[in-house]
């Protein structure tokens, strides 16, 4: 904990919408932290333009708890804004993010501080495990368990290379130097409000910030397995519909942002993907046919994907282009 005047050597950022019934657990996870004697540490909440009591909340618990906590306001809806606005708002050299629906173990922020210290890290990213309490309905596979937040490579620290590998947004942190060096969160990508609607759903807000990272080899991204915390997956994140709605929009997003020029397309979309489209659901319907619907779903999400695609090159060239063949 730091005291007014001391310099701030962590800042732990909240981002939050409309979810202030979480914040008391997550704030009590924090204040439960051992080990941390000599780290000078503070937690900033950023409400991202909630229409719940987030405020209130927060100004109780910076009341009542030992820490010090602090509140900042952002009107502008999106993940990525908020992260931008904490990192702007935080008076220490590194920082840490934590999701509203994440609960740290006792010795996350020592680990965390540690690996950032010991490694002169630019960023470092934890274990994110799921809810021990959450029952999973058996169409959930363990390779799906990632699409659920849950990340964890072994018992040993290693540098990642911020493309293959790299930290999940419910567990990372950062020096601050980074920022100055590739710039912040991409606003144009990412989740916006509470995620129940498509539009919303977006994932893999901090991906494109490490690929920025892996772009210059020097920078150094740690994984640190003894920074532990557990994700709170609520109850429609594990639903088909969810499942198919975040491959469907990661589709849209990749093609949107796709900068490649394609020399044969329809209405825009690389012919390509036709046939990728196709062969998708033919393996769909074989699988189905064969192992049943709830075997066959993870290739379902594929389709979805590859959909989302078709969807995002033909809205991003106003389908007017039509046919246009190569050379």
């Amino acid at each position: 904990m730091s005291e007014s005047g001391t310099e701030i050597d962590l800042s732990v950022i909240i981002c939050t919408y409309n979810r202030s019934g979480n914040l008391p657990a997550v704030i009590q996870k924090l204040e439960e932290q051992v080990g941390v004697e000599g780290i000078a540490w503070e937690i900033v909440v950023v409400d991202n333009n909630s229409s719940d009591d987030t405020a209130e909340v927060v100004a109780r618990l910076a009341g009542e708890s030992p820490l010090c906590v602090f509140y900042v306001f952002e009107p502008e809806q999106g993940l990525n804004h908020a992260r931008n606005r904490g990192v702007q708002e935080a008076k220490g050299r590194y920082v840490a993010f934590v999701d509203d629906d994440i609960l740290v173990d006792e010795n996350w922020l020592r680990w965390f501080y540690r690996s950032l210290v010991d490694h002169d890290a630019d960023a470092t990213g934890g274990r994110i495990h799921l809810d021990k309490d959450i029952a999973l309905p058996r169409w959930i596979t363990r390779d799906m368990y990632g699409f659920l937040g849950y990340q964890d490579f072994g018992d040993e620290p290693f540098r990642m290379d911020g493309k293959t590998k790299y930290p999940f947004g419910g567990n990372m942190a950062f020096n601050k130097r980074i920022f100055e060096k590739v710039g912040m969160f991409n606003v144009r990508v990412g989740r916006k409000g509470e995620g129940k609607k498509r539009g919303e759903l977006f994932k893999g807000a901090e991906t494109e910030l490490f690929r920025r990272m892996a772009e210059y080899p020097e920078s150094v991204i740690v994984y640190e397995p003894n920074a532990i915390v557990y994700h709170q997956v609520l109850s429609r994140q594990i639903t088909k519909r969810y499942f198919i709605t975040i491959h469907y929009n990661a589709g849209y997003q990749k093609a949107t942002n796709d900068t490649h020029t394609y020399g044969r397309r329809f209405h825009g979309v690389p012919l390509f993907l036709f046939a990728h489209t196709v062969r998708s659901i033919w393996r769909y319907l074989w699988q189905c046919a064969t192992c049943g619907r709830d075997d066959a779903f993870r290739q379902l999400m594929t389709v979805g994907n590859f959909v989302g695609q078709l969807r995002g090159y033909w809205h991003k060239s106003g389908a007017a282009d039509g046919w246009v063949a190569e050379g």
